[in-house]
């Protein structure tokens, strides 16, 4: 049996040009215009401001669950919009056994707007 291998090899500088960042969730809704199930978050950076996502995490998450919870994110990806709705920010997350998205998260409290390293 073949492993499957790992995405093309990147240089530590590229990596580093991606921004990850830890912030709160402030605000969660359903977006009803998303043809695959989604929320709006409103998610506090700290000193980088309150930016916006669009996340496909509605299996495992309900809104009032997701207020007050840290989240991981790319913060220098290009605003997209989705569903009517402006996603300014990347919420990270791995898919479960049956492909529902769990949210990566530190495993104790960071100050909003920290950087992942």
């Amino acid at each position: 049996m073949e492993l499957p291998q790992a995405a093309e090899s990147v240089s530590i500088d590229e990596f580093f040009q991606i921004d990850v960042r830890v912030g709160t969730v402030l605000r969660a809704e359903v977006n009803e215009k998303a043809r695959v199930p989604a929320y709006k978050l409103w998610i506090d950076f700290g000193e980088l401001g309150v930016r916006r996502s669009s996340a496909q995490i509605t299996a495992l998450y309900r809104p009032e669950e997701l207020v007050g919870r840290q989240v991981v994110a790319v913060v220098n990806f290009p605003p997209r919009k989705v569903a009517g709705f402006t996603s300014e920010v990347l919420v990270l997350g791995a898919p479960t056994e049956a492909g529902h998205i769990t949210l990566l998260a530190p495993d104790a409290y960071v100050p909003d707007g920290s950087r992942v390293h």
